[in-house]
């Protein structure tokens, strides 16, 4: 019997000239992504000890932030690279093919970066806002750039839909600025990053909570009364370390605000792929199963017999609609994130929607189309197949845009016309607080 070995050599992998018009794409963007691809065989190498551990993968983070990752979506004024939201969703799919958890928490940060970078230039902001606005982003921006910190961006709280209500991590205005009190769950990063980015409600006396006083503070790892809490041993996605994250009277003051107080709730609505930003690390990951599928059918992955599969009519057919259903699903949400802006239209929005429903679902497809085609062997630990399929899970339950909820919003949009949303039903636990309603959407409309 051979001896199953971890991967410890490079493995073939599709390029971006596989699936994208590289006629499209900026030459400073190609050069990004063959820089992930020159990295990707390491990232690999390390995935399967940050998956049987649990740990968070310091040394592509390392690696990331040396080679200048962590400013993509920062301004090129104050030493970004300038992406738009298309250019840094084709990254974060390329780090996915090598290591989902390393994707997905990449894109906490760079989140984070782009709520600055892009809520600051709606054009529904007044003179005034922006004023107040730019000295708080360029103190973010400056951070990652000069420190190379990690920004993690939990908004999660266990128990209902943040969209559905206020936030229950609350704030109240203190001498000098505010307290908050509350808590994340499915923190990413947590005990990683530099800085939390916490979304909160301003609660006032005698007055309910309401999603318009949503608030954004950054808060530094070190904050007195916050803490990291909780084990974290989930299916899938392992490396990202996402335990509970506690506040306890965290004092912040107006300078670590992430955006000026009514900023989030004035934009977000009016920009809704920002919320859809976890699609590339599922892209990713299908990609990432086919790949190795065609490698491991040709005899080609590392610590493997160099076994010729490809005579068997049944798994060159099933290669066949992998193809097609991986092609389906780029297509589709490339376009999608070629798309993205501040208020988009109604037919941008539903392919949107579309594209985030059919990665979800379809990378959790590819990776069992992959392990029934590949066999027996590819459930094996040593082989990346099986934790892909593990990661490729968790895509489809990750709020506010989870599969269930796409199918909702996609059957509203084409059922009802946009004044009579409001009245649809099936809305009763408020699910639909995340539902784009044109160019009038805002947090304070919303029930």
């Amino acid at each position: 019997m051979t001896e199953q070995r971890p991967i410890t050599a490079a493995m073939p992998m599709s390029s971006p000239g596989d699936y994208y018009d590289l006629s499209r794409i900026r030459p400073e963007v190609l050069a990004m992504l063959d820089k992930v691809n020159a990295m990707g065989a390491t990232f690999a190498a390390r995935a399967k000890a940050v998956d049987d551990e649990a740990s968070f993968p310091v040394d592509n983070y390392r690696d990331l932030a040396e080679a200048g990752f962590l400013t993509l979506c920062i301004p090129e004024e104050y030493g970004g690279m300038g992406f738009t939201m298309w250019e840094y969703a084709m990254v974060g799919a390329e780090i996915a093919k090598y290591c989902g958890a390393t994707a997905l928490t990449f894109n906490m940060h760079n989140s984070s970066m782009a709520w600055s970078r892009f809520m600051f230039d709606m054009p529904n902001l007044t003179d005034a806002e922006r004023a107040e606005f730019a000295p708080l982003r360029e103190r973010q921006f400056k951070r990652a750039i000069a420190e190379k910190a990690i920004y993690s961006q939990p908004i999660s709280e266990g128990g209902q839909n943040w969209t559905s209500k206020p936030n229950q991590t609350q704030c109240r205005a203190v001498e000098g600025g505010w307290r908050i009190n509350g808590f994340k769950k499915f923190a990413s990063l947590a005990g990683y990053c530099d800085y939390y980015t916490i979304v909160c409600t301003e609660v006032f006396e005698g007055v309910e909570p309401r999603h318009e006083d949503t608030m954004l503070f950054v808060v530094h790892k070190d904050a007195p009364g916050l803490t990291v809490k909780g084990e974290w041993d989930p299916l899938g996605m392992r490396g990202t370390n996402s335990r509970d994250l506690i506040l306890k009277d965290v004092f912040v003051t107006a300078e670590d605000m992430l955006m000026p107080r009514g900023i989030f709730g004035k934009t977000l609505p009016n920009w809704p792929h920002m919320m859809a930003t976890l699609s590339p690390t599922y892209m990713g990951v299908a990609q990432g199963a086919f790949d190795f599928t065609v490698a491991y059918l040709k005899g080609q992955v590392p610590g493997q017999p160099p076994i010729d599969r490809r005579m068997y009519a049944t798994k060159r057919i099933a290669v066949g609609k992998m193809y097609a259903r991986l092609a389906n699903m780029r297509a589709l949400w490339w376009q999608a994130f070629s798309e993205a802006k501040g208020f988009p239209t109604k037919a941008e929005v539903m392919r949107m929607y579309a594209a985030q429903y059919n990665v979800m679902e379809g990378a959790a497809e590819m990776t069992s189309m992959a392990i029934r085609t590949c066999g027996g062997q590819s459930m094996l630990r040593s082989l990346p197949l099986e934790r892909m399929y593990r990661d490729s899970r968790c895509g489809a339950l990750m709020l506010p845009y989870t599969s269930e909820i796409m199918e909702d919003y996609l059957s509203i949009l084409t059922l009802y016309d946009m004044d009579e949303i409001d009245d649809a039903p099936g809305d009763e636990g408020g699910a639909r607080n995340s539902l784009w309603r044109g160019d009038a959407g805002s947090l304070k409309g919303l029930r």
